[in-house]
């Protein structure tokens, strides 16, 4: 993997991600853009203990543009877009409209491949892996800004879902606190180990690999699973089966194995509601270890995959216990959902 940085116009930074060595990205970005100005602020909830990112400037963010005005795509043909070169196997830029910013954090896009109509389950294995590095590298690099505590990479895919660009694209959050999620989890692992000795993650692992009802896919380095108490329709878990913190961490094997397991997973995913359904929209997400938790050993890197799409035509809304108590209620059994998910493997 060969990474070039460079600046857009307005000072933000550019990072070309190319599978060759000898790619050259020298291209200019030649648009007249002013400085960006932000106004990211992070507010604690005093009942609750949440942070949340107050960014009044992200109303004017680009929404919904049509194709031939797609600022993710290629600069070509006279049209400047966010990424100056004519091509690109994968780019990761700071966002114009950041949700979290300086003191607050950093938000990058991860644009996964040039081509405007693709999605990621379209994507090679080739190309599967080197966004994958890409994913590793960013973390990485964030990992040493002084003010980040946790990175999180993420796609979501589909209108239904709230993305305002169709580009492939996903985007990844330096958080300057760790995520409540994710300190929830990092409890749930501290009571389980000092109520069993053991780990929580791989015992969480072990009880779906020995009950095989609800594991959709297993490699030998992987094993994704719709978890026993999943909150959407359809959810799927995928965690390297040797527990690592994050994706830095991620053995030489599992990652050469990973697009196989990961496309297979994706391209299920849109054939779960009939072929003639459109795409299935879904988040995936990485959850990875807070740089800083001392019990950051004790975590397991693992992805979470899930639509909000119940039945073909129908949405899975958040209603009252959802939104107001935080308590999910789920109409499709797990069991069923692993089920179906299996009937949909590529032959």
């Amino acid at each position: 993997m060969k990474k070039t940085s460079t600046r857009l116009a307005d000072g933000r930074e550019l990072l070309y991600y190319d599978s060759r060595d000898d790619a050259v990205r020298d291209a200019v970005d030649r648009r007249p853009l002013d400085p960006v100005s932000t106004t990211s602020e992070v507010r604690r909830d005093p009942l609750l203990g949440d942070s949340v990112a107050i960014a009044s400037h992200r109303q004017g963010r680009t929404y919904h543009p049509p194709a031939d005005e797609c600022p993710l795509c290629p600069s070509r043909d006279g049209r400047l877009s966010e990424i100056p070169a004519a091509d690109y196997d994968v780019a990761v830029f700071e966002n114009r409209f950041p949700s979290l910013a300086g003191d607050c954090g950093r938000c990058e896009v991860v644009c996964f491949t040039s081509d405007h109509d693709a999605s990621f389950a379209d994507l090679s294995e080739e190309q599967a892996a080197l966004v994958l590095e890409v994913w590793t590298d960013r973390t990485a690099e964030l990992a040493e800004l002084p003010q980040v505590e946790q990175v999180f990479c993420f796609e979501n895919r589909g209108a239904e879902i709230g993305v305002t660009l169709g580009h492939p694209h996903g985007q990844i959050y330096a958080y300057p606190f760790v995520t409540p999620r994710t300190a929830l989890m990092l409890r749930s692992a501290a009571e389980h180990r000092a109520r069993t000795g053991r780990n929580l993650f791989d015992d969480i692992v072990g009880r779906e690999r020995a009950e095989g009802a609800r594991v959709v896919l297993e490699g030998e380095h992987w094993v994704a699973f719709v978890p026993y108490a999943a909150h959407w329709p359809y959810e799927v878990h995928l965690y390297p089966r040797q527990r690592v913190p994050d994706l830095r961490a991620l053995e030489d094997a599992a990652r050469t194995e990973f697009p196989q397991i990961y496309l297979e997973l994706l391209r299920r995913f849109d054939r779960i509601f009939g072929e003639a359904a459109p795409p299935t929209p879904y988040v995936a997400a990485w959850h990875q270890a807070p740089f800083r938790a001392v019990d950051r050993s004790d975590f397991g890197l693992h992805l979470e995959l899930f639509t909000i799409r119940r039945a073909s035509g129908k949405l899975k809304f958040l209603a009252g216990s959802e939104s107001g108590m935080s308590v999910f209620i789920n109409d499709v059994p797990p069991e069923t959902a692993a089920e179906r998910l299996r009937e949909v493997a590529s032959e």
